[in-house]
């Protein structure tokens, strides 16, 4: 009988030294991943192989990763827990060699998910992105604007070859279908606001304002010669709902220039009110990069 006791009160204490264990808001064991099929959260950090608590708060995250927030270009929109600093990682954690991974979002030992956090950790040739931690050769030159003659999914920006913004815009955010994006399909490279004017015809109102939004892209096959054949461009709501562009049927605005018909200048037609001044604007072709514009009219 007092052994039997003596047992009972032994897993009575280990079962309490667990649940004390799993308590507070200590960071949780990082798993490897390559899919978020791999991961208990339900998300994996694919770039930098390793698993992210979800959250819906920074309260639900550990005191050294309280930014609550979707990752930075992964297609996974869930909120996830994730570091801001590396002097916050050893603060919270009581540590001194820890630092926040420029991929993993982790508060980490350097390493292999840290990537890089200057063109000196990166091979010859090669910077590095510090946003994303990833080395990548060395950027062109180039003359001239659109593709030029930097790689496909890059364009011409001031001199020097480099892919188009990122999309940050709520539209991005919520535009459910980032599969449809890509690097191969027509490449948007510069958005712009243009004529703002009060058009009775095209809008349907007298006070109703007609705002052109000029677009600029380039395409390893031939733009269609009219904009009526154009297929897969569209304009994304601020809900991440994708509608068709409208294009007007006059002339200029819809021009296809190059030997090989690459290059398309596209204007694009807005109605808003009249009170309205700004609106974020999202764009994208099938296949191709997502461009976001915060419009300002």
């Amino acid at each position: 009988m007092q052994l039997r006791k003596m047992m009972v009160m032994l897993a009575a204490v280990s079962t309490m030294s667990l649940a004390l264990t799993a308590c507070g808001d200590d960071a949780t064991t990082t798993e490897s991943c390559t899919s978020d099929t791999d991961c208990a959260s339900g998300f994996c950090n694919t770039a930098a192989g390793v698993c992210m608590d979800t959250c819906e708060s920074g309260s639900d995250c550990p005191d050294a990763e309280k930014n609550c927030a979707p990752l930075q270009g992964s297609t996974n929109t869930a909120k996830v827990c994730q570091c801001a600093t590396s002097e916050l990682c050893n603060s919270q954690n009581g540590t001194t060699g820890q630092v926040c991974g420029t991929v993993s979002k982790r508060c980490e030992e350097p390493g292999s998910n840290t990537g890089c956090t200057k063109d000196t950790d990166c091979a010859t040739g090669e910077t590095c992105n510090t946003s994303t931690g990833v080395c990548s050769p060395a950027p062109a030159t180039c003359n001239g604007e659109g593709k030029a003659t930097c790689a496909y999914g890059s364009a011409c920006y001031s001199g020097t070859c480099s892919p188009p913004p990122a999309p940050t815009c709520v539209n991005y955010e919520k535009f459910s279908n980032k599969a449809a994006l890509g690097t191969t399909g027509p490449i948007i490279f510069k958005v712009g606001t243009g004529a703002v004017t009060t058009d009775t015809t095209f809008c349907g109102s007298s006070t109703t304002k007609r705002v052109k939004i000029n677009i600029s892209a380039y395409s390893s096959t031939p733009f269609p010669a009219t904009a009526a054949e154009l297929n897969g461009f569209f304009y994304v709501l601020v809900d991440g709902q994708p509608t068709s562009v409208s294009i007007s049927s006059s002339s200029g605005n819809y021009t296809v220039t190059g030997t090989n018909r690459d290059r398309a200048d596209i204007v694009a037609n807005l109605c808003v009110l009249p009170a309205s001044n700004t609106a974020s604007l999202g764009y994208y072709f099938t296949g191709g990069n997502f461009f976001c514009f915060q419009s300002n009219y």
